[in-house]
């Protein structure tokens, strides 16, 4: 089994490829992971990771910057329906529209936007450090998380249209988007990588999962 985590400048990929490799080790069977910047990788791929950090605009052209990878990323997993991961920024690319210094395009996988954080005063943003997941859908992906801490660094969240695609809020100045997921898409708002055991318990969840 291949896991690809997706090189284009953007991403703790360090830290993201050490948690994933972690996992996989623990895990049965032979999964290897892979950090890329090629599309023939992705369309080759099992599990599917996009990371990201940054502003949404820079890491989507950044993306784009790579010739072949948007296509690849459509065709192996809203075509062919392999499963997908994206965080932080990589969970916000899934939506139609980022509206971080300007407004920018994202995949559309997902109907919405992602927006500044709108919180009281007395918060600030960036929104950083350790929160509590409120699971909200009867997702594999998501199970067992909820109540458990999990690790954000963000300016801006996403806000879809159809509330069933959110499987998890955190509590920031009120509800705060912390997953989202539908068909073979999931994505997180806060960091597995650095969330310690809540995060390598996702990070299981997802190389296990076989939708």
């Amino acid at each position: 089994m291949s896991i690809a985590i997706i090189d284009y400048g953007s991403g703790n990929l360090r830290s993201a490829e050490k948690a994933f490799a972690r996992v996989a080790a623990s895990l049965a069977g032979d999964r290897k992971v892979t950090v890329t910047a090629a599309p023939e990788d992705v369309l080759k791929a099992d599990h599917i990771v996009l990371p990201g950090v940054g502003a949404f605009g820079d890491c989507a052209e950044g993306l784009r910057a790579i010739v072949g990878m948007e296509e690849a990323l459509n065709q192996r997993v809203r075509q062919q329906a392999y499963p997908f991961l994206g965080i932080c920024v990589g969970m916000q690319l899934i939506c139609a529209t980022g509206h971080e210094r300007g407004t920018h395009r994202g995949f559309g996988w997902i109907d919405g936007a992602v927006e500044p954080l709108d919180v009281p005063s007395t918060l600030k943003v960036p929104h950083m450090g350790w929160n509590d997941l409120h699971i909200t859908t009867d997702h594999p992906v998501f199970a067992g998380l909820h109540g458990q801490d999990a690790y954000f660094v963000h300016g801006y969240a996403a806000q879809p249209v159809a509330q069933n695609v959110i499987a998890a809020t955190t509590d920031y100045g009120g509800p705060v988007v912390a997953g989202l997921a539908c068909d073979t898409i999931c994505g997180t708002q806060f960091h597995p990588e650095k969330s310690q055991q809540t995060g390598l318990h996702l990070i299981a969840n997802f190389l296990e999962w076989k939708p």
